[in-house]
């Protein structure tokens, strides 16, 4: 038999970059909570490297929409893949690679702020890496000086700061983030931008659900509006966001 042909390279220039694979993938999914609808039907994909932001109202479906593509919630209809498995918040690669922020603050009252990450990091099996990826946080999300000091002695900001360090001392493929600019005030909201950019160059995709059109702009490549949980709008950042909806 004989070889087969090489490739033969495209008369105008070099083959195009093959699209990444979905490492998400939100197919048909809805949500009914008896006869209240609270998301229809939608569909989402989300590659390494990237992120879709998912803007809207209070009760548009965002959380709810966050919460099933996470596995915390099942869907009324569709399904949720993640790395071309059916998505299971008992899964333990879900557990292992994708880190959650919802809309509630948690911390344990006893531990400072150090203790924090050093507990979630040595959970997520960092334990020799754990002083350096702590150290990195806490700079990182401007805890330094308060790295000592207990949840009940910060404020806020502070608090949501603590929430967005423990995803970075922790592996992680996918974050998935419930307007995590919540209590951080317009410099801090710029900080976190910058802080998505380096995640997603650094190879993690991220799904964010935000009321701050600024910070969609600055990270999203792709945004969704939701309405009443349906979808209102959709599309590349610069064209959506710029749609009154």
């Amino acid at each position: 038999m004989p070889p087969p042909n090489p490739p033969v390279p495209p008369a105008n220039g070099p083959a195009p970059r093959p699209a990444r694979a979905p490492l998400l993938t939100v197919s048909g999914v809805s949500r009914r909570y008896g006869d209240r609808v609270a998301l229809q039907p939608l569909n989402l994909t989300l590659a390494a490297g990237q992120c879709v932001a998912v803007l809207g109202a209070n009760g548009s479906g965002k959380s709810t929409l966050l919460r099933i593509a996470a596995g915390r919630d099942t869907p009324s209809s569709g399904q949720v893949s993640y790395g071309g498995r059916v998505m299971s918040e008992d899964d333990p690669v879900v557990r292992t690679e994708i880190a959650v922020i919802g809309e509630m603050v948690s911390a344990y009252p006893d531990l400072t702020v150090r203790e924090h990450l050093q507990l979630v990091a040595v959970a997520h099996g960092e334990g020799r890496l754990a002083a350096g990826l702590v150290d990195r946080a806490l700079a990182e999300c401007r805890l330094e000086d308060h790295a000592r000091a207990l949840p009940g002695a910060l404020s806020s900001g502070q608090l949501q700061a603590l929430q967005l360090a423990t995803v970075l001392v922790r592996p992680l493929r996918l974050m998935v983030l419930d307007e995590p600019e919540q209590r951080l005030d317009p410099a801090a909201r710029r900080w976190l931008g910058g802080l998505l950019r380096a995640e997603k160059e650094a190879g993690a995709a991220v799904l964010l659900a935000t009321h701050h059109t600024e910070l969609a702009a600055a990270v999203a490549d792709h945004v969704i509006v939701l309405s009443d949980g349906a979808v209102a709008a959709e599309g590349p950042p610069d064209v959506t966001l710029a749609v009154q909806w």
